[in-house]
């Protein structure tokens, strides 16, 4: 190939992929009501489907100490019924419009949404401004989902195997934080809490100015935005301060460990360690290093841990990002003979590796590749388009970072990687459990 052949080559190669970076750009529009509520709007007329969703920037952390489990509470009394909506009704009339629908919780807030075809956006603008400004909380509903969420929290925790495994993680990593406890909160704060509590948590957080209304799909811009002004605009704004906790985890300087009996066959292993918040530059490093470490069949830990040594059935590394400072945690189930102490030198030899030996051109590109592909897969869907578009305005009050995430990733060497493994996977910033089976008590 000539040299005028080459140059051609490169400049239509290199246009092509400017192309296909514009057509792959997510574009949307914001804005916020004058009560406070902010909307995105994203229109994609591909397919005949919208995704109607609502986030409140309530999690557990804005919880009472002493009543914990309120947000997660809601979650699931926001699917009682409303003034106009009678009670059990609300998930039959979604799905006779062909919705499917749902919720979750997490530390840092609640997200709802419905996936309607899209000649139902009105209904789901109804349905979601009815349950926001409408909610039915009376005794019979709270009491219901009491029940409910006792029994949840049975089946889910209490009564699984390595189900307190979270629970305990977390209350042994922060003891300052609200993050030492989890969303599901305690049984006991659910069973005290009065109908007054509920009315007052729902008053504070359960408010325009405290939610982020994000629509993705087959809709008009205009026509979307007359319907958000008809359904949402005549809320009123809330009018209580909205509690945001300032409490700072002070630095753990000492490694924690404990042991913990639990209804297992197999002994478990976890190391958590402390780690900045997400958004922030080593927040992304550490996430790369726990795909590294663990993602797939070919990770340093799957192949040399469960493959070659075979000292575990399973060992994975997640980072847990959060809106204030998380935690970086290491799992794994020890295979049969092998104990505990086995598996834990066998992990905390490829951290040590981590911190010492550079990354292959190989591995690095492969890892590259593989964080490129899971930010396209999690923008695939509307559903997935509206969640990131709502979590990048609450978190960042920035949603384009649904198009320029992916480039604080790339930005990441794998210098970078081997500072923050070495930097923050040390023994005084570490709590180390051992959950062991009860009868070897």
């Amino acid at each position: 190939m000539n040299l005028h052949l080459k140059t051609s080559f490169l400049v239509l190669s290199m246009l092509a992929a400017l192309l296909a970076g514009a057509q792959n750009k997510i574009s949307f529009t914001e804005y916020d009501l004058d009560n406070g509520l902010h909307v995105i709007l994203h229109q994609d007329n591909s397919t005949p489907i919208v995704a109607v969703t609502i986030s409140y920037h309530v999690g557990s952390k804005n919880e009472n100490p002493e009543r914990t489990g309120f947000a997660h509470f809601f979650e699931h009394l926001m699917f009682e019924g409303s003034q106009n909506i009678e009670r059990g009704e609300f998930d039959k009339i979604a799905m006779n419009a062909g919705a499917a629908l749902n919720a979750n919780t997490s530390f840092d807030r609640t997200f709802y949404y419905l996936l309607l075809p899209s000649n139902q956006l009105e209904l789901g603008l109804w349905m979601e401004s009815e349950r926001l400004v409408h909610l039915r909380i009376d005794s019979l509903g709270v009491e219901t989902q009491r029940s409910v969420v006792k029994e949840e929290r049975k089946q889910s925790y209490d009564n699984r195997p390595y189900g307190t495994l979270m629970e305990k993680t977390f209350s042994s990593a922060f003891k300052e934080h609200p993050y030492r406890w989890m969303p599901i909160g305690s049984a006991e704060s659910i069973n005290n809490a009065t109908l007054e509590e509920f009315m007052e948590f729902h008053s504070i957080f359960y408010v325009p100015n405290n939610a982020t209304l994000s629509i993705a799909g087959d809709i008009n811009i205009e026509q979307t935005k007359q319907l958000v002004q008809k359904y949402f605009g005549d809320i009123p704004r809330g009018t209580k301060p909205i509690y945001r906790p300032s409490i700072v985890e002070p630095a753990q300087i000492a490694e924690v460990r404990d042991t913990v009996f639990d209804n297992i066959q197999l002994p478990a292993v976890i190391q958590a360690y402390h780690i900045p918040a997400k958004g922030t530059p080593d927040y992304y490093a550490l996430s790369m290093l726990t795909t590294l470490l663990s993602d797939g069949e070919s990770s340093r830990m799957n192949k040399a841990i469960v493959d070659k040594q075979q000292k575990a059935m399973f060992v994975g590394a997640f980072p847990f990002a959060l809106e204030d400072p998380g935690l970086f945690m290491v799992f794994g189930i020890v295979n049969s003979g092998v104990t505990p102490d086995d598996l834990e030198n066998a992990i905390n030899e490829e951290i040590a590796k981590a911190q010492t030996e550079e990354l292959t051109d190989r591995e690095f590109e492969k890892l590259r590749n593989k964080m490129e592909n899971d930010f396209v897969s999690s923008n695939s869907t509307m559903a997935g388009i509206a969640e990131s578009l709502s979590d990048y305005h609450m978190y960042f009050g920035d949603a384009n970072l649904i198009n320029t995430e992916i480039d604080r990733y790339m930005a990441v060497t794998k210098a970078d990687i081997k500072r923050v493994a070495k930097q923050y996977l040390t023994k005084e910033n570490r709590v180390v459990l051992y959950f062991l089976p009860k009868q070897s008590l």
